[in-house]
């Protein structure tokens, strides 16, 4: 492989004349981003269910009690 000139980690394959990037710390960096974002995906997604969860019950509290919920509303 031939080193690219100004690109620290940056090479060319002799036989393919494709650019290899040799930064293993910066792949893991891009990886790790990339689990965080999907962490952080699946907790905004279940925070959404519990929230729907929540006014569903509300709703159920408001419409099946006895007491008039008018009454705390003027």
């Amino acid at each position: 492989m031939i080193k690219v000139e100004g690109h620290q980690n940056l090479y060319r394959d002799e036989k393919s004349g494709a650019i290899i990037n040799c930064d293993s710390v910066g792949y893991n960096q891009y990886v790790n981003s990339l689990i965080q974002r999907d962490v952080q995906k699946k907790e905004l997604d279940a925070m959404k269910r519990d929230i729907d969860e929540i006014k569903t019950l509300l709703r159920e509290l408001i419409n099946g009690s006895k007491w008039n919920y008018t009454r705390f509303n003027r």
